[in-house]
């Protein structure tokens, strides 16, 4: 057996070999193993399958669990880092030590991630279950819901603390998803002010 064309399995394939029987572009690999084209496979982006009379991109509803989940993530890491901090500056302050000092910087940690991860979570919720609803009730998944949502969340968390914290909550939560609009339009806000110009 020539040794330049043996493998280590007995003889080595060219790229093309008439004897397989599967079509092969011009120099195109053929695979000896699993007797097709690689050409079939499509390297190309994610393919989804749609159930019939579905839209094309995931809804409010699918969306809604990512947001949560990432509000409440962002919201340990901020609280944990701002316990840090502030775990850094009492321990130092009340002289602690060795074990006792880490101890109370983990106390000041966990517990800043944790009042921040609920408070961003239930937010979150209360965002996603208002654009939910009014996704569902109007039939339509468009910025009015957003603005809508946003206003509504921030309504009803500052609900409890008087009128006037109540609407400035509101007032918040619809700056808020303002700017969510103006950053996720960005190119459909340019559309509307190059065909339609002042």
């Amino acid at each position: 057996m020539d040794r330049q064309s043996a493998g280590y399995f007995g003889a080595a394939y060219p790229a093309i070999d008439p004897s397989f029987q599967v079509p092969g572009g011009q120099n195109a690999p053929v695979s000896p193993y699993l007797n097709f084209d690689p050409a079939y496979i499509n390297a190309g982006g994610p393919e989804w399958i749609f159930p019939e009379g579905a839209s094309r991109q995931r809804g409010r509803f699918e969306l809604a669990f990512s947001q949560i989940g990432g509000s409440v993530m962002v919201g340990a890491a901020f609280g944990g880092v701002s316990g840090f901090y502030r775990g850094l500056r009492e321990t130092s302050l009340a002289g602690h030590t060795g074990s006792v000092r880490r101890t109370q910087m983990l106390n000041f940690i966990t517990k800043g991630g944790a009042g921040s991860a609920n408070v961003l979570g239930v937010i979150a919720v209360m965002y996603s279950g208002f654009g939910v609803l009014l996704s569902f009730a109007r039939g339509a998944d468009d910025e009015l819901n957003t603005l809508a949502a946003g206003t509504l969340t921030g309504l009803l968390y500052k609900s409890s603390s008087g009128l006037r914290r109540c609407m400035l909550g509101g007032g918040v939560g619809l700056g808020l998803a303002a700017l969510c609009c103006l950053w996720t339009s960005k190119d459909r806000m340019k559309q509307m002010f190059l065909t339609h110009p002042a």
